[in-house]
């Protein structure tokens, strides 16, 4: 965990920040596919250019209302303006040091990142296909898992055939690689 001052508004208050995922400026690379980095550039390119110039005109607007040490609007825009300006602080570190993947050059030996994983849960007998992917790619309910979830970080480096015990909060899973494609 690490605390950020970001911004002091007009009473001399400092507005904290609370992260509790890796330092965002860190020099941690971030593997992503090339549409999940485009999609990032244009996160960012609309908080910028359209977000940025709204929280400064809401300010504006929050200041012109009179005594400012009242102004409870006045206070909730600047730590708006505060709270974007963490966001894109942390999008432009993940941008920073984004690397991203190719698909054409993925082994399909052993699991790794972007590989498409089929398991079969050795408790239940049921079996599921996960996508393995980045942090900021992953979504469940697309069949996508983190690199660095519990059972991505389990599947990591195994191959077809091999019985992997992964530990998660509600116990231990024990899963069998069937396939592994792209």
């Amino acid at each position: 965990m690490q605390y950020i001052c970001n911004a002091l508004d007009n009473l001399g208050r400092c507005i904290f920040f609370l992260f509790t995922k890796k330092n965002f400026m860190s020099a941690t690379t971030n593997y992503v596919t090339k549409e999940t980095f485009e999609k990032m550039k244009e996160e960012l390119h609309g908080m910028k250019s359209v977000d940025r110039p709204a929280a400064s005109k809401a300010i504006a607007e929050a200041r012109e209302k009179g005594d400012l040490k009242e102004n409870a609007e006045y206070d909730a825009a600047k730590e708006a303006q505060g709270m974007l300006e963490a966001k894109i602080k942390y999008l432009e570190g993940v941008i920073a040091t984004a690397r991203i993947l190719d698909e054409t050059n993925i082994d399909t030996s052993k699991v790794s990142i972007l590989t498409k994983v089929s398991l079969t849960n050795l408790g239940t007998k049921k079996q599921v296909t996960y996508q393995i992917v980045s942090e900021k790619e992953a979504d469940l309910k697309l069949g996508k898992i983190s690199v660095t979830s519990p059972i991505g970080k389990g599947l990591l480096g195994k191959v077809i055939g091999d019985v992997v015990d992964v530990v998660v909060p509600a116990g231990t899973l024990k899963f069998k690689i069937e396939g592994i494609a792209v």
